[in-house]
This record gives structure tokens, C-alpha cells and sequence, in this order.
């Protein structure tokens, strides 16, 4: 399987699907350019049409979509959802992942080169 989420996860977004009345929606996890340094972040969105060279996954009834073009970066990726009194969210751990900016939400899958500019424009500081 390409790509695994924790029963956290799983259950944080059929919680979200039923109080933003889609409960029939499938989610898609996606990657996407406009990172920083590395041309890429990670994205996750309700969407209502399997396109045919999606991947679909089935995680205890809570239907994932993967495009093409982002299934290679995703492969052996694994999502959870954490609440702790640091603050609550998903997190995508990603084996595919060479550095990351200092706020996690860009990434650098390889072979992409470096940006010369100084930090990636999300306000946290990182260079």
C-alpha cells in the first residue's frame, strides 16, 4: 500500500467529513509544487470524483484518493492526527522526504535543486 493512516487520522476526518455535511465524500492526498526550497508541499481536500488513474485506498470505510503524478512522492507515507497540549493536527511522515522547512509544511522529495532566496516565505523563520 502506498500510503497508511492511523485510526487517529481516519477518524479526525470522518468527524470533520459529518460536521461539514460530505459524508460521502472521499478524501484526496495530494502533492503539490510552491514549497520553498523544494518546489513541493503536501495537501489533503474533500473531493466528490475519482478521476481514472487515481489510486483508491479503503481505510475502514474512509475512501483516499492519489493522483498520478503524486503517488511516487507518497509512497510509504503514513498520516496521523495528534492532540496534545502543544496543539492538535495531522502529520504526514514521509520516507520520501530529504530536509523539510522549520514550520513541516514543505518538503524536499529529491531532485529538485536548492533555492538561493533566504527562508521559504511561511513566516516561521526558517533559512
Amino acid at each position: 500500500m502506498a500510503i497508511t493512516l492511523t485510526n487517529a487520522a481516519v477518524e479526525k476526518v470522518k468527524g470533520l467529513m459529518v460536521s461539514q455535511n460530505r459524508a460521502d465524500a472521499l478524501l484526496r492526498v495530494f502533492v503539490q509544487g510552491g514549497g520553498c526550497r523544494s518546489g513541493y508541499k503536501f495537501g489533503m481536500a474533500f473531493d466528490d470524483t475519482v478521476e481514472e488513474t487515481d489510486q483508491v485506498y479503503d481505510f475502514s470505510g474512509l475512501r483516499v484518493l492519489i493522483d498520478e503524478a503524486s503517488g511516487p512522492y507518497l509512497d510509504g507515507a503514513s498520516i496521523d492526527y495528534m492532540d496534545t497540549v502543544e496543539g492538535a493536527g495531522f502529520a504526514i511522515s514521509n520516507p520520501n522526504i530529504d530536509t523539510s522547512c522549520g514550520c513541516g509544511g514543505e518538503c524536499d522529495c529529491g531532485g529538485s535543486e536548492e533555492s538561493d532566496s533566504e527562508g521559504c516565505g511561511c513566516g516561521c523563520g526558517c533559512s
